[in-house]
């Protein structure tokens, strides 16, 4: 008979294929890979390197529980398990049924198995999903004699396989829901920008965390509350849960105390010079509603008000925004007439101002006016967009002296 191999305890010895380093990989927002990077060498990631899409990196097991709480940039943290080359659909089932999948999670939770494919020679991702799938069970039906039951919505363990042309690569999810859940924005608008893609276009920005910030076209307050937690030092997953926590190398000891010196080194709530104003009521209402969910009620002023209206919150500071960007033809026409108004308003009133917009618009440059002191190219999502900078010299718009000569 078979001999079974049980599956280990969730707070027993560490396998040992745990005890060096592992090779992670983490997903982010298309544009944003060299700012991801920074940050996981600032974590104390090993072996950092920038590829589209993502950033691969090593370390130990523990490091996963701190990109998972610190990270203001990664989608996911992946961990590698499976690596090979294959030529068919059995290649990529015999690399996943030759994995130790009982070492890692429990049959009891449920699974659900994801394929991205790059240029890969074979005809279906979704059969590839089935196979992987099929390994999985297989693997611990024979191990255990139980198997995982499949959640296409919720599951508790996520399983991501990733084919180039002649390699596929099986990861391990270690995140759960992915990261740019912070876990308590509760109010929503039409086409949010996610909060991974607003953190890294603040960094980009420069934003030093203690210079004014203004966002005049909120919404749902997405660059507000990155920038409060920012400048209040506060990890953007202390208020959720994560995949590790469902895989039987969690060490819940380990785990509280990456968790617990997060939450110590957060500063205390306080009025900080973040300012934001919509001119629709609905989305300031929201806004607030996602601040005090945030915790930071009073922390960020906003208002309801008109960009073309209002006056700048302070004489100097960093300016971001993602404005409108109409697709039907009505919209289109509303923002050529808007959109030069706003350069004009940079000009008169913004003076001392680093303004920034990210847009898929590809006529906002030329309709502001204005010259772009960097344009770099971001994704939100699918959409192609880029982050326009200009910063706002002091007197542009002053009138010549009497004495200077006529201009030609």
């Amino acid at each position: 008979m078979r001999s079974i191999r049980r599956v280990p305890r969730p707070h027993g010895d560490m396998p040992a294929e745990l005890q060096g380093d592992q090779h992670y990989f983490s997903p982010c927002p298309r544009g944003l890979e060299a700012v991801l990077a920074d940050e996981l060498v600032a974590l104390g990631a090993d072996a950092v390197k920038a590829v589209p899409g993502g950033v691969a990196f090593s370390g130990p097991w523990a490091l996963v529980y701190r990109v998972n709480l610190e990270s203001r940039i990664a989608t996911r943290v992946l961990w590698r398990v499976g690596h090979g080359p294959y030529r068919k659909e059995d290649d990529i089932f015999k690399l996943a049924l030759g994995l130790a999948w009982e070492h890692w999670f429990s049959p009891r939770c449920t699974l659900r198995v994801y394929t991205t494919a790059v240029r890969s020679p074979l005809k279906s991702v979704d059969f590839v999903t089935l196979r992987v799938k099929d390994a999985i069970c297989d693997r611990m039906r024979e191990q255990t004699r139980s198997r995982p039951s499949i959640d296409t919505v919720a599951p508790d363990v996520r399983v991501h396989v990733f084919l180039t042309d002649r390699d596929a690569t099986i990861y391990l999810d270690t995140s759960g829901e992915p990261l740019y859940k912070r876990g308590f924005k509760v109010a929503h608008v039409e086409a949010p920008l996610k909060e991974n893609l607003a953190a890294g276009i603040i960094l980009l920005s420069g934003w030093d965390k203690v210079e004014p910030f203004f966002d005049p076209m909120c919404g749902s307050g997405t660059f507000l509350i990155e920038a409060a937690q920012m400048a209040l030092d506060i990890a953007p997953g202390l208020g959720r849960g994560f995949g590790f926590e469902k895989l039987t190398t969690y060490r819940a000891a380990e785990w509280h105390a990456v968790r617990d010196a997060a939450a110590a080194r957060a500063q205390p709530p306080r009025e900080l010079p973040i300012y934001g104003s919509d001119i629709a009521g609905r989305e300031v209402a929201r806004c607030k509603e996602n601040l005090q969910a945030a915790k930071l009620p009073w922390v960020v002023r906003v208002e309801g008000a008109d960009l073309m209206d209002r006056e700048p919150p302070a004489d100097h500071g960093v300016l971001v925004t993602n404005p409108p960007y109409g697709e039907r033809i009505g919209e289109k026409q509303a923002l050529a007439t808007f959109y030069p108004k706003l350069g004009d308003l940079l000009k008169q009133r913004y003076s001392g101002w680093r303004c920034l917009f990210i847009t898929a618009d590809t006529d906002f440059p030329k309709l502001i006016k204005l010259k772009a002191s960097r344009r770099t190219p971001l994704y939100n999502g699918a959409l192609e967009c880029r982050l326009y900078e200009y910063r706002m010299v002091e007197g542009s718009l002053r009138a010549p002296r009497a004495d200077a000569p006529p201009e030609p």
